[in-house]
């Protein structure tokens, strides 16, 4: 198992914690991290776009000229894909994007990213993140004393003080257990785990 240091909010090393390797240490799975990504992308489509076929498009029902003797191109209606204002030929239609991943797959995903942020050095494991007020600047701080740039911080329990405190900060998000994804994981350059946290993530991934 990983030794990791456990730091304060001072950036000071106040402890030591192994990591299990069931999920900090596995065999980084770049395909599965790939289409856990392309998944999460793909449910959040609405697939609501919409353009008309020559057959809804309103009007065009009468032939714009006879079939012969005009010296232009026969045509059968002004509101073919030719026209300007005919339908499209390959209109978009609404649809879902959707597509589903087994249950183990999804897992060892999120094991894969956990895993790769360690072998980065990019994974910090802090005591705890209290504030008694949301504010910026506290969080501010506190990224700065952990060396945490553009950061995703996972707490184990809800807590408005940090989620409200990182809001204002560009590139940087807080989260639960229960709501880290691929996506989020991979898009931050750091990632900052409590010790709370790692335990809860310990509990459903081991």
């Amino acid at each position: 198992m990983a030794n990791v240091s456990v730091l304060n909010m001072e950036g000071k090393e106040v402890g030591k914690i192994e990591l299990n390797d069931a999920i900090f240490g596995v065999e980084v799975k770049n395909h599965l991290m790939h289409r856990a990504v392309v998944l999460q992308l793909a449910n959040n489509r609405q697939g609501t776009q919409n353009a008309k076929t020559r057959s809804e498009v309103r009007g065009g029902g009468r032939k714009p000229w006879r079939q012969k003797g005009t010296g232009h191109a026969r045509q059968g209606s002004i509101r073919a894909p030719q026209w300007t204002g005919g339908g499209v030929v390959f209109a978009p239609k609404p649809r879902d994007y959707s597509f589903k991943m087994n249950r183990k797959e999804r897992q060892a995903a999120i094991c894969s990213a956990l895993t790769s942020k360690l072998n980065e050095n990019k994974l910090i494991v802090v005591d705890e993140i209290k504030f008694d007020e949301p504010k910026t600047k506290s969080m501010v701080k506190v990224l700065e004393n952990l060396k945490a740039d553009k950061a995703l911080v996972v707490v184990g329990e809800k807590n408005d003080n940090v989620f409200l405190s990182t809001k204002n900060i560009a590139k940087s998000d807080a989260t639960m257990t229960n709501e880290i994804n691929v996506y989020d994981i991979l898009g931050h350059d750091s990632l900052v785990l409590t010790k709370d946290a790692v335990q809860k993530i310990e509990e459903v991934y081991a």
